[in-house]
């Protein structure tokens, strides 16, 4: 099983305009939603559409923890959330004709005795692999999260910013970064392949095993213990690449649980995450016939 771990998760509100903001003038709007958010939930929601097991947790707390909690099990995406006396952000987009608006809430303050909560819940679990993704609220730092790593036998995956994985000290199965947090976490900045497999490398040192990094035009890589391996971008119309990371993340990890070796795991992820970006909106698109699209990948060690 694979138990998710978003430490600042949120609600999601959406908002779409026909016309733009106009300072002091009250916008009206029929169309919006609200969607649960949060890098380790969307790798649960993607779990499931690809019939892995998973349980998602984190800290959630006020009438909008509450909301998310409820959306979740209504989407049959099993979870078991720390409640805390905070409030759970809400961060929101705001789509206008010519512009797009983001706020997004710091999110509340964790306490000690919460954090130690969420070990616990790890443990009743008892899942192979923990993911530890998306921002850090106020009260949660590198520490922590080692914390957790070095609490029980599971694997341990990160998906968090650059400055994050610098300062992790514990030994790490696997972490994400994207081309910006790859350079952020080694020092440099990557505006090249080579120097996305050189950071991948140095990043490897630093007690991470495998580096799975996402390169937007470049494809994506994966550093093991034996090489780098490097899937170039598929040639599909892009939609949306929201998610797209998260997508990722979650075809590698499904193949690692299979069994699978490291260069099926990179196809796998490419190929869910190449699926997602084909299609608009926030929902979790159909997964299944996957495999045809990543044995077609060509693939070069480095």
């Amino acid at each position: 099983m694979i138990l998710t771990v978003t430490p600042n998760p949120a609600v999601d509100h959406t908002l779409q305009l026909e016309s733009d903001l106009v300072s002091d003038t009250v916008a009206r709007t029929d169309t919006t939603r609200l969607d649960p958010g949060g890098k380790g939930i969307n790798v649960s929601e993607f779990l499931v559409e690809l019939d892995v097991e998973t349980v998602a947790t984190g800290f959630v707390g006020g009438f909008l923890g509450q909301f998310l909690r409820e959306e979740l099990t209504m989407r049959e995406i099993t979870n078991d959330f720390i409640e805390i006396s905070g409030h759970t952000r809400l961060n929101t987009t705001i789509l206008a004709p010519q512009s797009e608006y983001k706020i997004n809430q710091n999110g509340p303050t964790i306490a000690d005795s919460s954090t130690n909560r969420l070990i616990e819940t790890i443990k009743r679990h008892d899942p192979e692999i923990v993911v530890i993704a998306g921002s850090l609220p106020s009260g949660i730092n590198p520490r922590t999260i080692d914390q957790i790593a070095e609490a029980g036998t599971w694997e341990t995956v990160v998906d968090v910013a650059g400055d994050v994985l610098r300062d992790l000290q514990a030994e790490y199965a696997l972490c994400k970064p994207n081309r910006v947090e790859l350079g952020a976490a080694t020092g440099g900045t990557v505006d090249s392949l080579d120097d996305a497999i050189s950071a991948a490398r140095k990043l490897r040192k630093h007690g991470f095993k495998h580096v799975v990094a996402s390169l937007g035009k470049n494809g994506a890589i994966m550093a093991t213990p034996d090489a780098v391996l490097h899937i170039p971008a598929l040639d599909v119309d892009v939609i949306d690449t929201v998610g797209a990371g998260d997508a990722l993340l979650s075809g590698v990890l499904t193949e690692r649980q299979q069994g699978g070796s490291s260069e099926a795991a990179l196809r796998t992820g490419v190929a869910v995450a190449s699926r997602v970006i084909s299609v608009s909106g926030t929902s979790v698109p159909p997964l299944d016939d996957l495999t045809t699209t990543a044995e077609e990948m060509p693939i070069t060690a480095y």
